[in-house]
């Protein structure tokens, strides 16, 4: 049974989520299909660009993301409009769809009756919302990936399952192993022998660009507390002890990095091995799982039951 997306994303608990994305029917998002021998890699491209263009417009951000064959991984960051001017949130939101003509004459400074600005208010207060909501960010994407792809392919339909799952990350430790996990995919998949050769991954666009648009490390509230290098350390050192099958170690150049939220070196390949994307709406501590679980109305959250409280 599907649950409802108010259930499954708290913007007051976390700001973090994960999502997935994955392809119906026989369809590639990149790749190359064995019978035709046709190859879909430049979607790739197309889905990044689209990202880029999309978070450019929403206040949410991308801490991580990993362009696979028929599916694709985001770690995003809510943010927050509600301090957004009425003129900033109508402007976002023409750059991806029309605005009502009322809108428009109010950005050409043509209202003049206070119904009017009243009803345009209304307006600004819905798009408002949205720029900052995870299912209209996807919608944005998907919708338009659908359009190319159905066009190219020639035929109609969904091109995307019906709804992305998503992950609520309740606390550091879960954003940095859902960053790492979604990071190491192609690692995992055998797309890629190393970080360098991971295309379309945020790890090679930090290694290779250094790109500021990607966030998860700096100087904001809630970025995490140590140096993008640290970083990229940690995930290079646990490729290869995925890759080879083995526990191995955590050098000394990543452990600091490791400590400071309270991860155990020893564990933390077991951890990352153990990180599951599917069929868990939230990762944290038992108590936080309980609290998100609370807060979105869910009687139950991984493994955990709510009693309910006796009035």
């Amino acid at each position: 049974m599907t649950v409802a997306r108010k259930q499954q994303i708290c913007v007051e608990e976390t700001p973090y989520y994960h999502i997935v994305s994955r392809c119906v029917r026989r369809a590639f998002l990149c790749g190359e299909d064995s019978v035709s021998g046709k190859s879909f890699e430049h979607r790739r491209k197309w889905l990044v660009d689209r990202i880029k263009f999309v978070t450019s417009i929403f206040d949410i951000d991308v801490c991580s993301y990993a362009i696979m064959s028929n599916h694709f991984h985001i770690v995003l960051r809510v943010g927050d409009t509600s301090e957004w001017p009425a003129n900033r949130v109508l402007m976002a939101w023409q750059n991806l769809y029309a605005l009502p003509l009322l809108c428009d004459r109010y950005l050409k400074g043509e209202i003049n009756t206070e119904a009017e600005l009243k009803k345009v208010k209304e307006h600004v207060a819905e798009y408002r919302s949205r720029l900052m909501s995870i299912s209209w960010y996807m919608k944005s994407i998907n919708e338009y990936l659908a359009r190319m792809a159905n066009s190219e392919d020639q035929c109609t339909g969904h091109f995307w399952e019906s709804r992305f799952k998503s992950q609520a990350l309740l606390d550091e430790r879960a954003l940095l192993t859902c960053m790492a996990y979604v990071d190491l995919n192609p690692i995992r998949a055998g797309m890629a022998k190393a970080l360098k050769d991971s295309d379309f991954t945020s790890i090679k666009e930090r290694i290779e660009q250094n790109s500021t648009w990607l966030s998860g490390f700096g100087k904001g509230k809630n970025d995490l507390p140590f140096y993008l290098s640290s970083y990229i350390d940690l995930v290079d050192d646990s490729g290869r002890c995925i890759r080879d099958d083995k526990k191995g170690y955590i050098s000394s150049k990543t452990a600091k990095a490791i400590d400071q939220i309270s991860i155990n070196p020893e564990s933390w390949i077991d951890e990352l091995k153990g990180f599951k994307s599917i069929g868990f709406s939230a990762v944290g501590t038992a108590e936080q799982l309980k609290d998100f679980s609370q807060k979105t109305k869910r009687k139950w959250s991984l493994g955990h039951t709510l009693k309910p409280k006796l009035e």
